[in-house]
């Protein structure tokens, strides 16, 4: 096995090479470190590589899992024990900076861990740094004005998505085995979807926010990404609480006896008339993979799916204003933000009240709605492109899909803002890839709660429809 063989390996496959003794985190923490000095400097991937402290854990890592399994204080902490992953830098780390990609926080250093890097750490993980993401999570292209844009790995003049594009790309450029990202609007799914790895959004709640810098706390989501859905599952495994009688995700390498069971809805109203034709072409491949799978594949009918839109943009406008009001640096250090982000804190100031009250009753609707049409239907989940486009162009505002210009950022949010606004989760995961060698994403949407389910489906999808190809990289 080559050196970027084992880059890209599965968590799985390093967890059994660490247990028979022919690896070491060590080697494996020396290696990644390595690969993140070779190709960072093309990706901007990371804006902080915290090399001595990740050598130090697989130091302590190592000595627990190769250490005589009696002995006092040592234990074999499960899957994720000396695995190298990353971390959105809007997440605290104690002792490390937490930039939010913003000019106004390079220097601050927090006190405490924000709760899920300690689920992480008791999980065995080792931290390799903090990625590179759009200014205070507040867009999708991860073109930050102050630490530089982060690049696609399949095209550097292509944006990663955002607002988690660092993470994603550091995924998809075997630079970690996984990362923690954030979600608000689409900033897992769309990054993972354009750099062509897994991303989930959980149920909202249900892995913590303490400890993680805001953007709208009645969107904001904390979740994982990584190359395949086994190794998503093993990093959601450690960061979500358990639901009594919640079964976990068991990934099968035979054909499951299960997916029969699972029935698929196409919500009709779901943007299909703004959706590229490569995405379009591999949408439908897919819908025909399940029913290669024997899944039930059904119509149904979201009419609110219209508002949720302009419901989503008055909640986060707001919102967020509302935090950096109250952290005071807006509008005192306006011109210290980016000029998209000041542009969007500017419109937040400039939401009434009354429309904000109106998009949290159109909010709660939608949640009904939703819930009520996929029990009614008996519908497991809902089945949808990610994206509607594969990666743009860095600075390419505007779209064109059938002769007529689209903004880019409301392309990419439009198809992922639902899952945010109803508070449920959803999963992207790899269908296919354009004639330009960009990928695309398919996105699977549950009822809440139903992350494990999700999983399950996006693994049986993921067996029959393998994506094996590895960013073009050089170093």
């Amino acid at each position: 096995m080559t050196d970027t063989d084992l880059a890209f390996s599965s968590i799985k496959e390093i967890a059994r090479l660490f247990r028979k003794r022919k690896l070491s985190p060590v080697e494996l923490t020396k290696l990644l470190l390595a690969r993140i000095e070779k190709l960072n400097p093309q990706l901007n991937a990371y804006i902080t590589v915290t090399a001595d402290q990740a050598l130090a854990q697989a130091k302590k890592a190592q000595s627990e899992l190769f250490a005589p399994h009696r002995r006092k204080g040592h234990q074999d902490r499960g899957p994720l024990h000396g695995i190298p992953i990353s971390l959105k830098d809007n997440i605290y780390t104690k002792d490390i900076r937490t930039t939010a990609g913003s000019k106004i926080l390079k220097d601050f250093i927090p006190q405490q861990d924000a709760l899920v890097v300690s689920q992480l750490k008791n999980a065995g993980a080792i931290l390799l740094g903090k990625t590179n993401m759009h200014e205070f999570a507040y867009g999708v292209t991860s073109n930050s004005p102050h630490y530089g844009p982060v690049r696609n790995p399949w095209d550097l003049s292509r944006i990663p998505g955002g607002s988690s594009g660092g993470s994603a790309a550091a995924v998809a450029a075997g630079l970690c085995y996984g990362s923690i990202g954030t979600d608000t609007g689409g900033s897992i799914r769309i990054p993972a979807t354009l750099c062509g790895i897994v991303g989930l959004k959980p149920t909202l709640g249900r892995v913590s926010v303490e400890g993680v810098i805001p953007l709208s706390p009645k969107l904001d989501c904390v979740g994982p990404l990584a190359r395949t859905v086994h190794d998503t599952s093993l990093l959601l495994d450690a960061i979500l609480p358990r639901v009594e009688g919640e079964p976990r995700f068991r990934p099968s390498q035979r054909p499951a006896a299960q997916p029969q069971k699972f029935v698929l809805g196409i919500p009709r109203e779901f943007f299909f008339d703004v959706v590229s034709a490569d995405v379009r072409q591999f949408f439908n491949e897919a819908i025909q993979s399940f029913r290669t799978q024997k899944l039930r594949i059904k119509e149904v009918s979201l009419p609110l799916l219209y508002e949720t839109e302009s419901a989503g943009n008055q909640i986060a406008w707001a919102e967020a204003t509302h935090y950096h009001q109250q952290s005071g640096n807006f509008p005192t250090r306006s011109a210290d933000y980016g000029d998209d982000v000041r542009t969007r804190l500017e419109m937040g100031a400039q939401v009434p009240a009354t429309a904000y009250l109106a998009a949290l009753e159109t909010r709660e609707k939608f949640i009904h709605q939703l819930h009520q049409v996929m029990t009614d239907a008996k519908v497991d989940a809902l089945v949808v492109p990610t994206t509607p486009i594969s990666a743009p162009h860095i600075d390419q505002e505007s779209i064109l899909i059938d002769k007529k210009d689209h903004s880019t950022r409301a392309l990419l949010l439009r198809t992922n803002r639902p899952a945010n606004l109803a508070g449920v989760p959803a999963i992207t995961i790899p269908c296919g890839f354009t004639s330009a060698n960009l990928p695309v994403g398919l996105q699977l949407i549950g009822a809440p709660n139903s992350e494990h389910l999700l999983l399950q489906i996006a693994h049986s999808f993921e067996r029959t429809s393998p994506q094996s190809r590895r960013p073009p990289l050089h170093g």
